[in-house]
């Protein structure tokens, strides 16, 4: 059994590990990674802590939990069909067959195709398209479009697990049906303000910071873009590590969604890849997926963002972990230094 670690050090070997990190990733121009640990008896900070970036799908923790208020409250139900709750001109054609719940859509189990990542029938596909038109932007109901003419359901509602931001613009939709209200409202009112998020927006739809730290979609530099508006309610947060932290923080102490509601979000259904666990707008971290040799270590629960972005706590040994690598093609980059965390964490002494 390895020994222990005193905080001190853990944070002079996560600092050396980080050193290091930055040091490769400067000789291919990309920044040093953003990175916040807390740990009882410690906390880490590099790359920018006060910097703004764009959240990706840690976004969707956000969007969840939204809709998990309103099923709190009893607005509609987890088995509540989307048909009832949204006009048929947005749901036509995204589905193999009806039936298609809100359940379905958090545990992206619907099979409505993903705008974002899936292949198109025709012309270039998104991930593609937000660089090749950088300025050009993209609102809700042009973004069901997209999937609805470009794209093909992957299957019928409820047979099979597929990842889907087409799925997430419904559910903003839906929140905006029942409520009344602009979905970036919601966002404000019923999240970011109560979880004392004061440094997030919602990018490009609300008075935000002038800039955010530099992002890349398969190699291109999207920061000041337009086309990022492509990420709504699946992905449209620009935050800061220290308020990703307050939201995970939120999500864990009944702030944003009772306890069990949580824990019902938390509670893996499907297989995302390996190593990571998803159930209804959340994932679990299951180390040992990536390797048996991590086989023991704590199952945080969180999101993962494209962009390398991280957002998990560990609620029993109350450690938070939030990464930005800034990039899409630095993911198992971002996994290979939370892996790094997460095992001196486990060492460090309680």
């Amino acid at each position: 059994m390895a020994r222990t670690l005193s905080a001190d050090d853990v944070t002079a070997r996560l600092d050396a590990h980080l050193a290091t990190v930055a040091r490769r990733r400067a000789r291919r121009g990309l920044p040093a990674p953003q990175v916040l640990v807390r740990a009882p008896g410690l906390e880490l900070s590099s790359g920018g802590r006060e910097l703004p970036f764009h959240a990706a799908s840690v976004s969707k923790l956000v969007t969840a939990s939204l809709v998990m208020q309103e099923v709190e409250r009893g607005a509609f139900a987890l088995t509540t069909p989307v048909a009832e709750l949204l006009p048929e001109r947005e749901t036509r054609g995204l589905f193999a067959a009806p039936g298609a719940t809100v359940e379905h859509l958090l545990s992206h189990t619907s099979g409505a195709a993903d705008f974002f990542e899936d292949g198109v029938r025709s012309g270039l596909p998104m991930r593609r398209l937000v660089a090749a038109e950088p300025d050009r932007w993209w609102d809700q109901l042009e973004l069901l479009d997209f999937s609805r003419e470009r794209q093909r359901p992957v299957g019928e509602p409820g047979r099979r697990f597929h990842y889907s931001d087409t799925g997430f613009v419904l559910l903003g939709r839906i929140l905006e049906e029942v409520s009344g209200e602009s979905f970036t409202a919601l966002v404000r009112k019923r999240a970011l303000e109560p979880a004392g998020m004061d440094s997030s927006a919602m990018w490009q739809r609300e008075p935000g910071p002038e800039r955010i730290a530099p992002l890349w979609v398969d190699g291109a530099e999207l920061s000041t873009a337009r086309s990022l508006s492509v990420d709504w309610a699946g992905g449209g947060l620009v935050s800061t590590l220290d308020d990703l932290e307050r939201l995970a923080r939120a999500l864990i102490n009944g702030t944003l969604v009772r306890p069990e509601t949580w824990a019902a979000m938390t509670r893996v259904r499907s297989k995302f890849r390996a190593g990571i666990g998803y159930g209804m707008g959340a994932m679990e971290l299951r180390f040992e997926g990536f390797s048996p040799l991590l086989r023991g270590l704590p199952r945080p629960v969180g999101h993962l963002g494209v962009l390398g972005v991280h957002c998990f706590t560990d609620p029993q040994r109350e450690t938070t972990v939030i990464l930005n690598f800034h990039s899409t093609r630095e993911v198992r980059a971002s996994f290979m230094t939370h892996i790094k965390i997460a095992q001196l964490l486990d060492r460090l002494a309680r």
